[in-house]
C-alpha cells in the first residue's frame, strides 16, 4: 500500500536545489504527487507531497533531511493520509489592494471564513507605489464556496467590506468566465 509524505523546505536560494532534492526523491522510490516552489527575494520555498511504499517514505524521512542540511536548507516533514483532489464545490477569484495596513488579510479571510469557505490558493505583495509613494498591497485568492452560497449576495456583502476597509477589490464566479480573463499577470 503506498503512502505519503508532506515535505516543506526553506532556506537560501542557490543554484540546483530543486534539482539535488528531485534527485535525492527518485533515489529514494518516491513519486512527487504535488509540488509549489517560489522565491522570494534570496530565499527559497518548496513544498511537495510524495508517495511511495512504506520502505521509500521511510527512505525519504532519514535521506531528505541529511541533503538539505547538507545545502544548509530546513526542513519539515509529515506523512498524512491519501491525498486527494479537492472537492472544489463553487469557486471564486477574490483581488484587492490598497494602502498596506495591518489586519487587511485578515478581514477578508475571516470575511469568507464566516461562510464556510476556505482559500484554495493565495497570493499577497507588498510595494511602494511609484506614484504616491506609499506602501501598498496587493492581494489575489481563490475561494471555494459550498453551492448554496449566493454570489450576487457575497458580492454586495464583500465591495461592502472593501469599502469599510478602503481598499478596491473585486469577487469573480469562476463558472462564469470574464472577458480578457487571464490576460495580465502580476
Amino acid at each position: 500500500m503506498k503512502q505519503q509524505l508532506i515535505v516543506t523546505i526553506l532556506g537560501t536560494d542557490k543554484s540546483g536545489i530543486l534539482s539535488q532534492i528531485a534527485s535525492t526523491v527518485s533515489e529514494v522510490q518516491c513519486n512527487i504527487l504535488d509540488s509549489r516552489q517560489a522565491i522570494y527575494g534570496k530565499e527559497f520555498s518548496l513544498t511537495m507531497i510524495l508517495e511511495g511504499s512504506h520502505t521509500a517514505i521511510t527512505k525519504a524521512e532519514c535521506t531528505l533531511p541529511s541533503v538539505c542540511q547538507r545545502l544548509d536548507l530546513l526542513s519539515l516533514m509529515k506523512r498524512t493520509s491519501h491525498h486527494e483532489k479537492q472537492n472544489l464545490e463553487h469557486l471564486f477569484n477574490v483581488e484587492f489592494s490598497g494602502a498596506d495596513a495591518a489586519g487587511l488579510v485578515q478581514a477578508v479571510t475571516g470575511f469568507f471564513a464566516e461562510r464556510n469557505a476556505s482559500i484554495s490558493a493565495f497570493r499577497q505583495r507588498t510595494f511602494r507605489d511609484s506614484a504616491t509613494q506609499q506602501e501598498t498591497m496587493r492581494c489575489k485568492f481563490v475561494v471555494n464556496a459550498p453551492n448554496s452560497v449566493n454570489f450576487n449576495e457575497l458580492e454586495v456583502a464583500l465591495n461592502a467590506l472593501f469599502e469599510k476597509l478602503n481598499v478596491t477589490g473585486k469577487v469573480t464566479d469562476k463558472q462564469k468566465k470574464e472577458e480578457n480573463e487571464n490576460s495580465t499577470s502580476w
